[in-house]
Formats: structure tokens, sequence, C-alpha cells
């Protein structure tokens, strides 16, 4: 007998975890078929998509027409699954449109399963209730979210990051460098300010004032930046010809984990990004700037003492963070520069990613499909 999973992912983080789920379960079970919103690498492993990624790749501020397509849409597969109830169902982040979805057909009799916890240990912890309604059980890429749903009595497994399965555990430099067709030898910082527009416009001013504050300190430096679009590379471009028209940074067009693997340093906007220069083992100073109100309110929300996630998988202050009115030119150059005054420190800093870089290599498509075998022989 045929077993049908439904499947659901929303942006291109999404489809490379679905993708690589949907190969190990085709490894493990002979008759097996997935339908449901994917991506372009999920259809190319057989996923069968009634709606492409690309409509959930709005969620956030939306306007009221993408809202009311959206809910039609959730609607729509409430209806064609509870019709056609699968063996499984699987929800891939997007957790504003899956966790609904999800509860609806736990609701109708479905197994289901939250592929990448929402930050609910972070803020907004009254999700956890609607969670443990609407999962069977919980994916999760960081072991301390697999503690809290733990404490909190929700089914969960801890499977591992697939960043950690692509990352070399040793990476190299030189190759990297070669590459993008930067100096082989010499001191260099990666400018990571952000891949949307809005990060951009408050802190790519603050990243070249401090490439040129640290150029000052120690001539020697190398300054390269990446960015995410052609909108971003302009907006970059004419905030350096205000800010600092004469300083040489190189330009990367994305590639900006080569980029990374490049640098000596780097200096990044709070996000993804710092998880994949933790893997790479590159020292990292990290920064981010918020709108006024929503800092205030995020000050008030948060329940963890980090703000980065190389702190969070430590658990201590590793890496020095500057947020908001810290996030000067002047805290920057002082944290990117220690770095290169004091070697012992990148040693014993490599040393704990090396660590965390271990714990989050467990194979976490084989992981996930562990856990979705042993839900669908439980039913």
């Amino acid at each position: 007998m045929t077993l049908r999973i439904g499947i659901i992912v929303g942006e291109a983080s999404g489809d490379l975890l679905g993708a690589g789920l949907i190969q190990a379960l085709k490894l493990r079970l002979s008759d097996v078929e997935f339908e449901g919103i994917a991506g372009p690498l999920m259809v190319k492993q057989g996923c069968k998509a009634l709606y492409p990624s690309e409509k959930l790749a709005v969620m956030g501020l939306i306007g009221l027409k993408q809202y009311l397509e959206l809910r039609a849409i959730r609607s729509e597969l409430i209806r064609h699954f509870i019709e056609n109830p699968p063996d499984l169902f699987i929800g891939i982040d997007a957790p504003d449109f899956n966790l609904g979805l999800e509860l609806k057909l736990k609701q109708a009799g479905i197994s289901t399963i939250h592929y990448v916890s929402p930050s609910v240990w972070a803020w907004r912890q009254y999700r956890l209730k609607k969670i443990a309604r609407a999962v069977d059980m919980m994916l999760t890429l960081f072991p301390f979210e697999a503690d809290y749903y733990h404490k909190h009595n929700v089914p969960v497994r801890f499977v591992g990051h697939p960043l950690a399965e692509m990352i070399p555990m040793v990476p190299n430099q030189v190759a990297a460098r070669s590459e993008l067709g930067l100096p082989v030898k010499g001191e260099m910082i990666a400018l990571m300010p952000g891949s949307r527009v809005g990060e951009i416009e408050k802190l790519a001013g603050i990243f070249i004032q401090t490439a040129q504050l640290c150029k000052k300190q120690r001539r020697g430096l190398h300054f390269s930046v990446a960015l995410a679009t052609p909108e971003t590379r302009k907006l970059f471009d004419e905030i350096k010809q205000v800010v600092a028209p004469d300083l040489a940074i190189t330009i990367i067009d994305g590639n900006s984990r080569r980029l990374m693997e490049a640098a000596d340093v780097v200096l990044a906007a709070s996000g993804t990004v710092t998880l994949e220069a933790l893997l790479l083992k590159r020292p990292i100073v990290v920064a981010y700037k918020l709108a006024p109100l929503t800092y205030w309110l995020a000050r008030r929300l948060l329940r963890v003492p980090y703000y980065s996630l190389p702190n969070l998988l430590t658990g201590s202050p590793v890496v020095e963070e500057y947020i908001q009115e810290r996030a000067t030119p002047e805290h920057l150059c002082r944290g990117v520069l220690r770095f290169f005054d004091h070697p012992e420190i990148v040693t014993d800093l490599k040393n704990r990613f090396t660590e965390v870089h271990n714990a989050l290599k467990k194979g976490a498509n084989e992981r996930a499909s562990d856990a979705a075998i042993e839900l669908l022989n439980s039913t």
C-alpha cells in the first residue's frame, strides 16, 4: 500500500530541509508519495506541488490581498487533506501558516510533525499551548530548543542542523580567496550588514565607518562585503559614496558563506549568517539596530540572555553583541581589532565553535526521517 505524506514549506531554507527529508524517506520507504506546498528542490525529489512555495515566502508584514490569498490557500489545503487524509503531515518552518493548519489536521485524526521550532523559547511563549495541541512531534535544529520542549512536556526530537553537514569542519581560506579573486595573503574583514534593504539602511553606514577606523589603526587590512541582491548592492554603494568614497571595499555578489570562509574576522548583522560564521570557525562581532518602538517592545518580550546564535548555542557570551545605541563604529572597531591583537582569543573561539559544529552535525535528514517513520509506525 502506498504511503501518502503531506508536506508544506515556505522559504528556500525550508525547501532545502524538505528535499533532504524526502530523499531520506524514499531510501527507507519503498512506496511513498509526497504532496503539498513545495519548492524546486522538493519537486525535483518527486513531491507534487499543489502550490509553489513562493506563495508562502510573503509571510511577515503583508497586505490585505495577500492575507486573504494565504487564508484561502490554507482553507483549501485543510479541506484537501481532510478529504484525502495523508498517513502523516509535515509542516516545515512557516509557523504562522503551518501551525493553524496542523491543528485542524490533528483534530481530524491526522498525525502531524512540525520541523524547525518557532522561537517560542525566546518570545511569545503563549504559542506553546497551540503547538502542544497542533503537533504530535516537534523537530528542532538546536539542542537548547529541544530542552525547552522537554521541560514543557511537548514531544520533541533534536535532529541537528543541515548546515553543519554542508559546511566542512576545516575551512579552506586560501581556496575561498582564490575563488573570489581576493588577495591570498594579508588580513581581511568580511562585512555582512544583512540581506534586507532595511538592514542595509541601518547598518551599512556604521559598518563602513567601522572599516575606516580599523584601517587607520591597522593599515594592511582588506575589507570585503557580501550583498544579496542588486537592490542591496546599489543601496550599499550609495551609502559608501556619502560615508567613505575613497575607502577600498571589495563587493561580492551573493556567496556570503564563501566570503566568510575567506575572511579572518566577520562583522555581521545578527541572524543566520552568524551560525554560518560559527560553523566556518570565524571570529565574529555582531551588531543590530531596530526601529526604536520595535526595540522597546523586543526588550520587554524577549526571554533569552543573548541575541546571537553563537551565544545561545554555547550558553555564554563568546561573541560580542552590540545592539541598538551600542552599535557604534568605535565599539565595533575595538571588537574586531582585538582578534588581530589577541590570537589566543581566536584559538579559544575556534575550539568552542568546533564543539558546537560537532554537536549540530547529527545527520539531520536521517534523524528527521527516523522521527517520521516512528510516528508512521505508531498510528
